[in-house]
C-alpha cells in the first residue's frame, strides 16, 4: 500500500506535467511579481480544490467568494495586500485533484484551500509535502490522513475518527452490542468503518456485517438490492450507513421499498445526510418519507451571534438555495484561517518567494519540470496557521498535535415525519449530552454512565420504544445447542431413547425460559458426548467459542475458567462444591465427658487455670497469710485455688486490688466455658450424633486417602489447581451407584474416602443413600446456567427470563418435579464438627491473659520501686559480681517478705479462729512456719 502511494503521486506528476505542456518562463514571472524589492507584495494568490457540481462544492464556492471578499473589505488584515483565489474542479477524481494541483504550481499559490474530497486529499498531499504548500482541507474527513505523513495537510472540518466514536456511544448508550455496517468502498468510506470498528470493540461491540458498495456513478438499484437483501437476513437491525450525498439516498430508496425502514430497525447516518437536509430543505415528502426515524449526525458549529448574522446574509444572497450547511461554514472560516496566517506572516518579515527543487533538475528537460517551484516561506506559514488562535463562525480554530479540531462535536438529529428534531450532542469532551457542548467546556469532563443523556427518538415504524436491536437470522437456520449426554443423574438431563428430544430440569427450565421471551426461537438440540461416561463440560463450553455449537444448554457450572471465553445467563439454581462420606451414630460412652472441648481447647484451659493461680500467687503472697507458708503448702495453695476456681468454690480470699480485678476476669472466662461445655455435653448425651472421620475440605486435604469425583465436573480441576491435592489421590467416578460402591468400599479396598461433587448431585445422590452424609461446610458458591457466545444478546434476554421463572414459583415447581428429596436425605443432612474449637474462645482467654500480664507487670514496678528505696546488703569491695548477686537477694526478699501490718485487717469476716491457717496446716501433718 505504501509503495502504491508512493508510485501514483509521481506517475500523475509525469501525466500532468505533458498535459500541461512547456511554462516558458512562468516561474521567474511570477516570483519577479510576488519577491519584488517591496516587502509586502500586492497580491497573494491561494488556490481552492473542490468538486463545482456537488452538493458541498456549490455551497462552498460561494461561502470562498464571500470569504475572499470580507477579508479584502477589512482593513484590520493583510494592510496593503489583496487576498486572491484560484478554484480549480476536481470532480472528486484523485487524478483531475493531482492535475488541478499541478497547475496551481505555476501560478505560484502560497496555500490551497481544500480538496472536498479524502480521496483527492491523498493524491495531492504528497505534492504539498514536496513543494511546501498547506492544503486546509474543509472537507476530507477520512482519520488516515495522518498529520505525520502529511504534514502540510491541515484539517478544517471534523475528523471522521470523532464522527465514529459518536456512533459507538450511542449504540453503548442505547444498550446494544453489534451494527451492520453499508458504506462506500474508497477511502473516505473503508477508514471511517475501519475507525467504527476499533471503537465499537473498545466498548465491547462489533461490526457483525460491512456491506461496500462501488463508489461508480454506474451503481443500480439492482446492485444496492442484492446488498439489502443479505443485511435483512443478518441478526443486527443496527445499521450504520457512511456512503456519499449521491449514493445514500439511493440505498434508503431501496430499503424503504423492501420494509426495511419500519419497526425493529435503527438507521444511523452519518453527516452525508444532513448535509442533504441542511442544503436542499425542505425535501419532497416522498423523500422523507424514506428516511423517517433516522438518527442523523451534524457537524456541531457554535450558534453565536455572528454565524446568525452570516445566515441572514446567505440566505439574502442565495434566497435559501442552496442552504447553509456546515461544509459551507468550515470552507469560509478555512480562507479567514489563512489570511490571518498569511498577514502575521507578513508582519514578521515574510517574504512571499519560490526557489526551483535541485531533485527536479535532476530530470532529463524533456519533461520541463523547471516550472515546479517550492515555496520558501511554506514551513513558516504553516506554523502561523497551527497556531493561530481566532474564532470563526464555526468557533474557536483551535488544533490539536495532530491537526485536528481541539473540541470536535456532533449535533445528533431524528428525522421525523417531514422536518427534523435534535435530541442532543456528543462531544469528545464530555460525551452525551443535551445542552451545547460549549456550555460544558468551562466545567471538569464528566464521562460517567449517569451524565449520558439523549432526548427520546421516534424510531423506524413510528415508536418510540427503543429496539432491541436483533433478531434471529431470517435465513431459515435453527440455533445449534449442545445438550450433555449424562450416564449418571439422569434427572438433570437425559436423552429420550430413539429420539433426539431431551428431557431432564436443565431442559425443562430452559424451555420454559424461552417461553418467556417476546419472540420466537428456533433451535435444535445436538447430544454431546458418547454416552458411556459423562462428557467434558470444559470441551461442551469451548465449541460455542469455535461456532460448532451455538449454544449450550445443560448442568452447566459456572466457573472462572469458562466464564473467560462465553456468556452465561444467570444462575437458575445454585451449587457449589461439598464433601460427602460415610458416617456411623455415635452413643454416649465411659468418655463422652471429653467430647465438648477439642485437644487443643482442653489443653489451653488447662494452662489458663495454672497461669491464672501462680498470677494470683504472686500478687497476693506479700500481703496475704493465706498464699504464704512451706513452699508444700505454697504449691497446693496455688493448685487448690485456680482448679477450685472451675466450681466457684475456692476458699482463699485475695486482698490485693490487682488480685481481685485478675480473679474477676478470670471468673468470668471460667463462667463462660462452664455454660458452653455444660450446652455441649448436654447435646451430645441427649442428641443422636452422627461421626465421620472426615470433618471436611480442610481434613480431607491433610490426609493421604483418595477423593472421588464426577467424571467430567470442573471439580476435578479445582482440587488439582486450587487446593493443590495430587491427581494420584483422584478417583473418577461416573454415577451414584459408582459413588456408594467406592464409599461403602473405603479406602483400604480400593474405595475413596470422601467424595467432592456439587451439592445439586449429592443432594440427589443422599436422596436414596441414607448411609452417607454431607460433611464440613460448602466451600465453594457456584450456579449453573445456559451459555451462550460472548456479547450474546439471547443471553440477556434469558436471565430475565429466569428471573421471571424465579419469581412467579415456576422454578421452584420444575425443581420439586424433577427433584425431590427423600425423608432421610433431609435428617441430618450435613455433619459438622460438633466439639467446641479453641478458635470460638481465642478472644476470651486473650483478655485474660493480656490483663495478667498487665497486673504482673504493674506489681514488678512497684517491686522495682522497692528495690531501689532499700539500703544496698555488703560492701561494695567484694566486686561486681557480688553486687549483682545482692541484687537480686534483695528482689527476691522484697517479693517474699510479709507486708507489715496488712494481714489481720485484709482477714475474711467469715474466719471463725485466728489459728485456722495453721489449722488447716495441721491438718496436712505440717508444722506452721513463717517465712
Amino acid at each position: 500500500m505504501e509503495a502504491t502511494y508512493c508510485f501514483l503521486p509521481l506517475f500523475f506528476l509525469f501525466v500532468a506535467l505533458f498535459s500541461i505542456g512547456h511554462a516558458d518562463g512562468a516561474t521567474a514571472t511570477a516570483t519577479a511579481n510576488l519577491s519584488s524589492s517591496s516587502s509586502t507584495p500586492n497580491v497573494v494568490t491561494i488556490g481552492a480544490l473542490f468538486t463545482f457540481d456537488s452538493t458541498i462544492g456549490r455551497v462552498a464556492k460561494i461561502a470562498i467568494h464571500q470569504a475572499i471578499k470580507d477579508v479584502n473589505s477589512d482593513s484590520n488584515i493583510l494592510h496593503g495586500t489583496k487576498l486572491d483565489v484560484i478554484m480549480q474542479n476536481t470532480n472528486c477524481s484523485g487524478f483531475l485533484g493531482m492535475v488541478e494541483a499541478l497547475r496551481f504550481m505555476e501560478t505560484d499559490v502560497v496555500a490551497i484551500v481544500g480538496p472536498q474530497c479524502s480521496t483527492v486529499a491523498h493524491m495531492i498531499s504528497h505534492v504539498a509535502n514536496e513543494l511546501q504548500i498547506p492544503l486546509l482541507s474543509f472537507g476530507a474527513t477520512d482519520p488516515t490522513l495522518s498529520s505525520l505523513q502529511f504534514p502540510y495537510f491541515v484539517r478544517t472540518t471534523q475528523n471522521d475518527l470523532y464522527q465514529m466514536a459518536a456512533i459507538a456511544e450511542m449504540v453503548t448508550f442505547y444498550g446494544w452490542n453489534s451494527v451492520i455496517a453499508i458504506y462506500v468502498d474508497d477511502d473516505y468510506g473503508r477508514n471511517a468503518i475501519s475507525s467504527l470498528s476499533n471503537k465499537l470493540e473498545e466498548r465491547r461491540c462489533k461490526i457483525s456485517y460491512k456491506a461496500g458498495i462501488s463508489p461508480n456513478s454506474e451503481v443500480t438499484q439492482a446492485d444496492i438490492m442484492d446488498i439489502l437483501v443479505k443485511v435483512a437476513l443478518m441478526e443486527s437491525r443496527i445499521v450504520v450507513l457512511h456512503t456519499g450525498i449521491t449514493l445514500g439516498p439511493k440505498v434508503f430508496n431501496v430499503a424503504h421499498y423492501l420494509g426495511m425502514m419500519g419497526n425493529g430497525y435503527v438507521w444511523i447516518a452519518t453527516d452525508w445526510l444532513s448535509t442533504i437536509l441542511d442544503t436542499s430543505s425542505p425535501l419532497p415528502s416522498e423523500t422523507m418519507e424514506t428516511i423517517d426515524g433516522v438518527l442523523v449526525l451534524r457537524q456541531h458549529t457554535e450558534n453565536s451571534e455572528r454565524k446568525k448574522a452570516f445566515q441572514s446574509r446567505w440566505h439574502s444572497l442565495t434566497g435559501g438555495s442552496p442552504g447553509l450547511n456546515s461544509y459551507g461554514l468550515y470552507a469560509y472560516d478555512s480562507v479567514w484561517l489563512v489570511a490571518h496566517a498569511i498577514d502575521d506572516f507578513l508582519h514578521q518579515g515574510g517574504v512571499v518567494s519560490f526557489s526551483n527543487d535541485s531533485r527536479i533538475h535532476s530530470v532529463e528537460d524533456t519533461l520541463h519540470l523547471d516550472a515546479l517551484t517550492i515555496f520558501d516561506g511554506g514551513p513558516i506559514l504553516l506554523n502561523k496557521i497551527l497556531q493561530n488562535n481566532v474564532t470563526g463562525l464555526t468557533g474557536p480554530l483551535q488544533f490539536t498535535s495532530d491537526k485536528s479540531f481541539v473540541h470536535p462535536a456532533y449535533d445528533i438529529i431524528n428525522v421525523v415525519g417531514t422536518g427534523v428534531r435534535n435530541i442532543g450532542y456528543w462531544s469528545n469532551y464530555t460525551g452525551l449530552s443535551t445542552v451545547p457542548p460549549e456550555t460544558l467546556y468551562s466545567r471538569p469532563p464528566n464521562r460517567s454512565t449517569t451524565n449520558q443523556k439523549l432526548f427520546s427518538v421516534i424510531w423506524p415504524g413510528g415508536t418510540s420504544t427503543i429496539p432491541r436491536g436483533w433478531v434471529f437470522p431470517n435465513n431459515g437456520k435453527q440455533l445449534k445447542i449442545g445438550v450433555p449426554i449424562r450416564v449418571g443423574f439422569r434427572e438433570f438431563v437425559s436423552q429420550v431413547r430413539g429420539t433426539d428430544n431431551f428431557q431432564g430440569f436443565c431442559i425443562d427450565v430452559f424451555q420454559a425460559a424461552v417461553n418467556f421471551l417476546p419472540y420466537a426461537v428456533p433451535y435444535r438440540f445436538i447430544p454431546f458426548g458418547n454416552g458411556r461416561q459423562n462428557p467434558s463440560y470444559d470441551e461442551l463450553v469451548r465449541l460455542i467459542t469455535t461456532d460448532y455449537f451455538d449454544a449450550a444448554v445443560g448442568d452447566i457450572a459456572i466457573v472462572t475458567n469458562r466464564t473467560r471465553i462465553v456468556d452465561f445467563t444467570l444462575p437458575y439454581a445454585s451449587s457449589g462444591l461439598v464433601v460427602v462420606a460415610p458416617f456411623k451414630k455415635l452413643n454416649s460412652g465411659a468418655w463422652a465427658f471429653l467430647h465438648p472441648f477439642s485437644p487443643w481447647l482442653w489443653t489451653v484451659t488447662a494452662a489458663f487455670f495454672l497461669g491464672v493461680g501462680i498470677v494470683v500467687w504472686i500478687l497476693e503472697h506479700r500481703v496475704n497469710d493465706e498464699f504464704r507458708g512451706s513452699p508444700k503448702n505454697q504449691l497446693i495453695t496455688i493448685l487448690w485455688f485456680s482448679f477450685s476456681t472451675l466450681f466457684f468454690a475456692h476458699r482463699e480470699n485475695t486482698v490485693s486490688t490487682l488480685g481481685r480485678m485478675v480473679l474477676i476476669i478470670w471468673l468470668f472466662v471460667v463462667l463462660i466455658i462452664n455454660s458452653s461445655y455444660t450446652a455441649s455435653l448436654t447435646s451430645i448425651l441427649t442428641v443422636q450424633q452422627l461421626y465421620s472421620p472426615i470433618n471436611g475440605i480442610e481434613s480431607l486435604k491433610r490426609s493421604d486417602d483418595p477423593i472421588g469425583y464426577q467424571v467430567g465436573s470442573f471439580a476435578e480441576h479445582y482440587l488439582t489447581r486450587e487446593l493443590n491435592i495430587s491427581e494420584s489421590r483422584l478417583r473418577p467416578l461416573g454415577s451414584p451407584e459408582a459413588y456408594a460402591n467406592a464409599l461403602k468400599l473405603g479406602p483400604e479396598k480400593g474405595g475413596v474416602a470422601a467424595i467432592v461433587d456439587e451439592r445439586k448431585y449429592v443432594e440427589l445422590f443422599l436422596g436414596s443413600q441414607c448411609t452417607f452424609k454431607i460433611v464440613g461446610q460448602e466451600f465453594t458458591k457456584s450456579g449453573w446456567g445456559f451459555a451462550f457466545p460472548r456479547d450474546s444478546p439471547l443471553a440477556v434476554d434469558l436471565s430475565t427470563a429466569i428471573l421471571t421463572l424465579a419469581e412467579n414459583g415456576d422454578l421452584q415447581r420444575i425443581q420439586n418435579k424433577w427433584l425431590v428429596q427423600s425423608i432421610c436425605a433431609l435428617d441430618n443432612a450435613e455433619i459438622d464438627s460438633d466439639r467446641l474449637q479453641l478458635k470460638s474462645f481465642w478472644g476470651l482467654f486473650l483478655v485474660c491473659g493480656a490483663f495478667c500480664f498487665l497486673a504482673l507487670l504493674i506489681y514488678f514496678v512497684q517491686i522495682l520501686r522497692k528495690l531501689r528505696g532499700s539500703a544496698p546488703i555488703g560492701s561494695e569491695s567484694n566486686g561486681h559480681s557480688n553486687f549483682r548477686s545482692g541484687s537480686l537477694h534483695r528482689f527476691l526478699s522484697i517479693m517474699d517478705e510479709k507486708a507489715a501490718g496488712r494481714s489481720q485487717s485484709k482477714k475474711r469476716k467469715v474466719e471463725g479462729s485466728p489459728a485456722s491457717t495453721n489449722g488447716r496446716d495441721s491438718e496436712l501433718g505440717e508444722t506452721p512456719r513463717i517465712v
